[in-house]
């Protein structure tokens, strides 16, 4: 099957050839004939299978076809980013037809608020937005959505997860009741399937199968201390000269901390929650464009982030939801690329990684330690949830002097058993002094103990407490 199969209007058509679109990916094959039927629709699509161009192109279609000029379809996705990238995506799919579409998000200065104002009174066919923001802007009055014929929920588990679920309750409130909805998930656990059909009607259902990474994507562990991480980092980057890397870090914390130790060596930049949304624009542009090779960030960016070409994804942490690492892997072996895929595991994560090999079905390959690193923890995949990571702490990271070796078992240390007078005889001669009785203090000196001394200023002033903006 091809994509002329579906008889799109011929410019959009025209549009796919130019773009080099040929055959429609599962979730593209199934979803697009159900929209183009004006049906409701849940559908279940892990990242990278194509499910944004799935919802984008029939509704393209629909609008080309029937000419209207006024706004007509409304998309809602959990993320500033993910919301600029779907508009980016309609902007290229819609070039030969002349249909428009406005990003609306929160999060940027009074000028990107000036631009989505004046873009709104100047009118587009399709707004991607987020569901605050959208809130805000309907509250006031400054849009009108009666004309509406879509809402599209993109990433709707996202959405939920954040807290956004009585928000698109009430921006469903404002839409006309005769409309068509579609809501995308990659993930579909029980409370998705109850929320939509608060608003769906006798909805179709599509489900691809979560859980399987890409073909193209090579997967392999190491099994490290975490003080054996950093260095590990380095070596692997230092192998190649890679033109895109993204590294996920389970902290916006650690991502910064990382940031630091790996900038001085390498072409790199930090993306978290506490950037400004014009800095986080700027970042994602340069990656785009391979003018910084890698990137380091939280699960931010493991949804909805469209860069073509990621090469290396390492999970400096290991994800605790195994369809966390899905999304993760999904960056990269995208539209049938090649891709590699790391995973540092410690011995409390063990249980996590574990989890993830039943999900996608397949044991992945632990790689052993380069040369020069210490022998790693032994990887069993049985470790205790919450078990605490004593050897982290104790386990050098590197020794130039020392040879390869893929794993070991840790020997206990032994036991000192001392019992009765067997003890020392410091801890003893302790013990009789915390023995002997405290002698009650007069009145006299508990009151001139509890009068305050007169604290004088320094020839620097009265110091003033201080507190960390971090």
């Amino acid at each position: 099957m091809d994509f002329s199969s579906f008889n799109f209007e011929t410019s959009l058509q025209e549009g796919l050839d130019a773009m080099g679109f040929e055959k429609p990916t599962p979730i593209q094959e199934k979803a697009i004939p159900v929209i183009m039927e004006n049906k409701d629709l849940i559908a279940c699509a892990q990242t990278g299978t194509g499910k944004t161009a799935a919802f984008i192109l029939p509704i393209l279609n629909k609008i080309s076809k029937n000419g209207t000029s006024t706004l007509n379809t409304l998309i809602l996705a959990p993320t500033r980013e993910l919301a600029i990238q779907i508009d980016q995506q309609i902007q290229g799919f819609a070039y030969f037809l002349g249909i428009s579409s406005i990003p609306i998000y929160g999060g940027g200065d009074g000028i990107v608020w000036e631009q989505q104002k004046k873009a709104l009174e100047t009118g587009a066919e399709i707004i991607v937005a987020t569901p605050g923001r959208l809130i805000a802007l309907l509250a006031g009055g400054k849009i009108d959505l009666s004309t509406l014929e879509h809402l599209i929920l993109d990433e709707a588990d996202r959405m939920m997860d954040m807290g956004f679920s009585d928000d698109i309750l009430k921006i469903v409130n404002y839409l006309p009741k005769n409309r068509q909805t579609v809501l995308f998930s990659a993930t579909m656990p029980p409370k998705i399937r109850q929320f939509s059909m608060k608003f769906l009607n006798n909805p179709a259902e599509i489900s691809i199968a979560l859980g399987k990474t890409a073909k193209g994507v090579t997967q392999a562990m190491y099994s490290v201390y975490d003080t054996q991480k950093e260095e590990l980092v380095r070596n692997i980057l230092s192998q190649k000269a890679y033109e895109a890397v993204i590294i996920f870090a389970s902290t916006k914390d650690k991502v910064k901390s990382l940031f630091k130790v790996l900038r001085k060596q390498f072409d790199i930049e930090a993306f978290h929650s506490d950037l400004e949304q014009v800095e986080r624009e700027k970042i994602m542009s340069a990656f785009k464009n391979k003018s910084v090779k890698i990137l380091i960030g939280t699960d931010i960016i493991s949804r909805g982030i469209d860069v073509v070409g990621i090469e290396l994804v390492i999970n400096y942490d290991t994800p605790s939801d195994p369809e966390d690492y899905v999304h993760r892997v999904g960056r990269t072996a995208r539209a049938d690329a090649k891709g590699e895929a790391i995973t540092f595991v410690n011995p409390k994560d063990q249980y996590k990684f574990d989890n993830i090999e039943k999900l996608i079905g397949m044991k992945i390959t632990q790689n052993p330690l380069p040369e020069g690193f210490e022998t790693g923890p032994a990887y069993t995949g049985t470790a205790e949830k919450g078990k605490s990571d004593y050897g982290s702490k104790r386990k050098p990271a590197f020794n130039k002097n020392k040879k390869s070796n893929s794993g070991g078992n840790r020997k206990p240390f032994p036991k000192r058993e001392n019992s009765g007078n067997d003890a020392p005889k410091e801890v003893q001669a302790n013990k009789e002094i915390q023995a002997k009785p405290v002698e009650e203090k007069k009145p006299a000196e508990v009151k001139a103990q509890s009068e305050p001394k007169e604290v004088k200023p320094s020839k620097y002033g009265m110091r003033k407490n201080v507190v960390d903006p971090d």
